[in-house]
This record gives C-alpha cells, sequence and structure tokens, in this order.
C-alpha cells in the first residue's frame, strides 16, 4: 500500500544514492564505463528507500537514524554486489574463468575490492549523514501526511 513515508523515501534514498555515484565516479579507474552507474545506483536506492524505510516512516526519532543507516548500508551492499556480478558476467564472456565457481568466488573477490574503493571517510560520511537525514524526512512524512 502507497503511504507518503514510502514515497517520500524512495524518492529521499534515490537522490542519496544519485549524490554518492557522482562522488564515486572519480575515484573510478580511468576507462571505466559509467554510462549507467548513477541511474542504476539511483533506482536502487529507490527501491531500498520504497521497501525499508519507507514502511518505518513515522515511528521516531529513533527509528528514523537506525532504520535510515540500515537503509543506506543495504542500498550500498546491493549496489556493491550487483556492479561485482556485472563485472563478473563481462570477464566471464570473455573466458576469464575456469568454471562457474570460480565465477562465483570472483564475485565477492570484486565486490571486496568495491568496498575498498569506496571506504573513504567522504563517501561513508555521505551515507551515514545522508542515511540519517534521508531517515528524518521519512519520519516526518509519515507523522504529517498519514
Amino acid at each position: 500500500m502507497p503511504t507518503a513515508a514510502k514515497l517520500v523515501a524512495s524518492i529521499a534514498f534515490a537522490l542519496l544514492a544519485y549524490f554518492t555515484s557522482e562522488l564515486v565516479k572519480p575515484l573510478l579507474d580511468e576507462g571505466t564505463p559509467t554510462k549507467w552507474f548513477s541511474e542504476g545506483n539511483t533506482l536502487i536506492g529507490l527501491i531500498c528507500g520504497w521497501k525499508i524505510m519507507g514502511p518505518r516512516g513515522g515511528e521516531g526519532t529513533r527509528a528514523a537514524i537506525g532504520v535510515g543507516l540500515t537503509t543506506s548500508a543495504a542500498m550500498t551492499a546491493v549496489a556493491i554486489f550487483l556492479h561485482a556480478s556485472i563485472e563478473m558476467v563481462k570477464l566471464s564472456m570473455r573466458k576469464s574463468y575456469d568454471g562457474p565457481v570460480e565465477a562465483v568466488a570472483a564475485v565477492f573477490e570484486i565486490s571486496f575490492e568495491h568496498a575498498l574503493l569506496i571506504a573513504n571517510p567522504t563517501i561513508l560520511g555521505t551515507l551515514a549523514i545522508g542515511g540519517i537525514f534521508c531517515g528524518f524526512i521519512s519520519n516526518w512524512a509519515g507523522r504529517n501526511w498519514r
């Protein structure tokens, strides 16, 4: 059932994902294709905001902080895993792996590399502060627009 908190949370986390994606782009290796990078992450933020933060909007300040941080972390984890999976498929099309087990293991290795890439204070701070802020906005919408 659509609610104001779900709508506001999905839009807020989509904006957070887009903004963070734009901060990550300069950290990527030169030549890395980023045509749909921000847009894909925005969609992930939209879905995570709707499914994770949205239903908990209006439950108070503690819930807003906790679920906002949880949503931000989940959004980041899903984005890292999705991009690592896409990279693994591209590498497997070039016959880089000997078998399917090696390809699946590579997803986790690539995910770890991507996590290390974004593990800088600017990105993590943006995700943390932005997650709390988006949680507050969703909480406000859930309380005021029932």
